[in-house]
C-alpha cells in the first residue's frame, strides 16, 4: 500500500486509483440527476403528484449534503480511502432497494441511504486526488477530476433516456450495481494509506452541522411542496439555529468540521458562492426541463433524455479548453463570461417558439453546456488551489456542499414552480435563468479579490 509521505503513487497503482475515483464518483454525481428524466414515468408508476416525485431527487440530495463535511473531517481522522470505500460499499447495496422499491416511501428511504454512501464518495474525493497524483501533475489530476464530475452531474438525463428506451425506470438504479462493484474492487486494490489525524473526532459539530444543512433543505423542500407553512417554518427556524451554533464551536479552532477559516478567504468564499448559484441554476434547469419537453410539447422519455444531450457533450468539449485557458486567464473572467452565457441560453430555452423543431432545443441546451463549462473547471482549481494543502479534506467537502446546497435549493425552487401555476415549467427556466446571471456577477468580482 502506498505511504502517504510519498510525493503521489507510481504507475500503475496511480492508474486504478484514478479509474476507481473517476467511476465511482460519476455513478454519485449522476445519481443527484438520473432520476429526472423518469420523474413524470415514477410519479404515474406510484401514482402520487409530480410535485412528490421531485422527492426522489430531494432525498438523495438532502442526506448528501448532510453528511458531507462530517464525513469530510470522519476522513482526516479515519483516513480518507476507508471513508471512500465505505461509502461505496453502503451505495451499491442502497442503489439495489432503489431497483426494488414498490412505493415512495420505499424509493425515498432508499435514496435516502444512496444519499450517504454517496457522501462518502464526494466528501474526500478531492482530498485523494491530490494525493493520487504527484505535486507537478496535480493540476491534470484536478482537470481531470472537475470534468468527471461536471459532466456527471448533467450526463444522468442522456443516461436515464438509453436505459428508458429498452427498460423500466428500476433498471436506472440497477445500473449502479455492477459499475459500482467494479470500482469497489479497484478501489480495495489501488487506493493509497491517507494520513490519520490525532485530534478526536468532533461528534458535537458534526451533529450540528448535519441538524443545520438538514433541516434548512428540508424546509425550502417541505415549503416547495406545500406542506404547512408553520412546519417548514420551524425546520428552518430549527437549520438557523443550528448553524448559529455550528458556527460559534467552530470559530478559532485549527482545523474545524465547518471550514471556517477558509471561508474567510475572500476567494474562496466568492468561489463557493459562485458555484452554489450554478449549481442552482442547473438543478432547476435538470428538473423541469422533462416536465416542459414531455407535458407541454409532447415529447416522449426517450426524445427528452436525448434533446438534453447537447449540454453535456458541449460541456465535455469546453472543460479541458477551460481548464487550459485558466493557467493564463483569470478565473473570475471565466466563470463571469461561461455563466452569462448559461443564462442567455436558460432565456432562450424558456422562450422557445410554441412548436420548435429539434435544432431550436439543441443549440440552446449546448449555448448553457458551453458556458457551464466554461466556468465550472476554473472554478474547482481556484477553490481547491486557495485552501492550504493540509486542509484538503474541509476544501473537498466544502466543494461538494457547495454544489450539493445548490442542487438541492434549485430542486426545490424548481418543484415551487411546477406546484403553483400552470406555466411551471417555464417559470422555473427563467428563474434559473436570473440566478445564473447574478453567479456570473459574483464571478466578476472575484477580479478584485485575487489576481487569479
Amino acid at each position: 500500500m502506498q505511504q502517504h509521505d510519498q510525493d503521489g503513487l507510481p504507475q500503475p497503482q496511480r492508474r486504478g486509483a484514478v479509474i476507481a475515483i473517476a467511476v465511482s464518483i460519476a455513478l454519485s454525481v449522476m445519481d443527484s440527476s438520473i432520476a429526472n428524466v423518469a420523474l413524470p414515468t415514477i410519479a404515474a408508476d406510484l401514482r402520487v403528484e409530480p410535485a412528490e416525485a421531485i422527492l426522489v431527487v430531494n432525498a438523495y440530495q438532502i442526506a448528501v449534503i448532510m453528511s458531507l463535511l462530517p464525513l469530510a473531517s470522519l476522513g482526516e481522522k479515519l483516513g480518507y480511502e476507508r471513508i471512500y470505500r465505505c461509502g461505496l460499499m453502503l451505495f451499491i447495496a442502497s442503489s439495489f432497494f432503489c431497483a426494488m422499491a414498490g412505493s415512495l416511501t420505499e424509493l425515498t428511504l432508499a435514496r435516502v441511504a444512496q444519499g450517504f454512501g454517496a457522501a462518502g464518495l464526494m466528501s474526500v474525493n478531492t482530498a485523494l486526488v491530490r494525493l493520487i497524483y504527484p505535486q507537478r501533475l496535480l493540476g491534470q489530476g484536478m482537470g481531470i477530476n472537475a470534468l468527471v464530475v461536471a459532466t456527471s452531474s448533467v450526463l444522468g438525463p442522456g443516461v436515464a433516456s438509453a436505459v428508458l428506451s429498452v427498460a423500466h425506470w428500476p433498471w436506472i438504479f440497477a445500473l449502479n450495481i455492477p459499475i459500482g462493484l467494479a470500482a469497489l474492487t479497484l478501489a480495495l486494490r489501488f487506493l493509497p494509506a491517507t494520513p490519520r489525524a490525532s485530534r478526536r473526532f468532533d461528534a458535537g459539530s458534526a451533529l450540528l452541522s448535519a441538524g443545520t444543512f438538514g433541516m434548512l433543505m428540508t424546509g425550502a423542500e417541505q415549503l416547495a411542496r406545500g406542506a404547512p407553512p408553520v412546519r417548514a417554518l420551524l425546520l428552518l427556524a430549527g437549520g438557523v439555529l443550528c448553524g448559529i451554533l455550528l458556527w460559534r464551536r467552530q470559530s478559532g479552532r485549527a482545523a474545524p468540521l465547518l471550514p471556517v477559516d477558509l471561508l474567510r478567504i475572500p476567494i474562496f468564499a466568492l468561489s463557493v458562492a459562485t458555484s452554489v448559484g450554478s449549481f442552482m441554476a442547473q438543478m432547476m434547469t435538470f428538473v423541469a426541463l422533462p416536465f416542459f419537453l414531455q407535458h407541454d410539447l409532447g415529447r416522449t422519455q426517450v426524445e427528452t433524455g436525448l434533446l438534453m444531450m447537447p449540454w453535456p457533450l458541449a460541456l465535455i468539449v469546453m472543460s479541458p479548453l477551460a481548464g487550459r485557458a485558466s493557467d493564463r486567464v483569470p478565473a473570475g473572467l471565466l466563470g463571469g463570461v461561461g455563466l452569462a452565457c448559461m443564462a442567455a441560453g436558460l432565456a432562450l430555452l424558456a422562450t422557445l417558439p410554441a412548436a420548435p423543431n429539434t435544432f431550436d432545443i439543441g443549440w440552446r441546451m449546448a449555448l448553457c453546456g458551453l458556458g457551464f463549462g466554461l466556468f465550472q473547471t476554473p472554478n474547482n482549481r481556484t477553490l481547491l488551489t486557495a485552501a492550504p494543502r493540509e486542509r484538503s479534506g474541509g476544501a473537498s467537502g466544502m466543494l461538494s456542499t457547495a454544489r450539493l446546497t445548490g442542487q438541492t435549493l434549485g430542486a426545490a425552487l424548481a418543484a415551487l414552480c411546477l406546484r403553483m401555476v400552470d406555466g411551471g415549467p417555464q417559470l422555473a427556466l427563467l428563474g434559473a435563468s436570473c440566478i445564473a446571471a447574478a453567479a456570473a456577477l459574483i464571478s466578476f468580482t472575484r477580479l478584485r479579490a485575487a489576481p487569479r
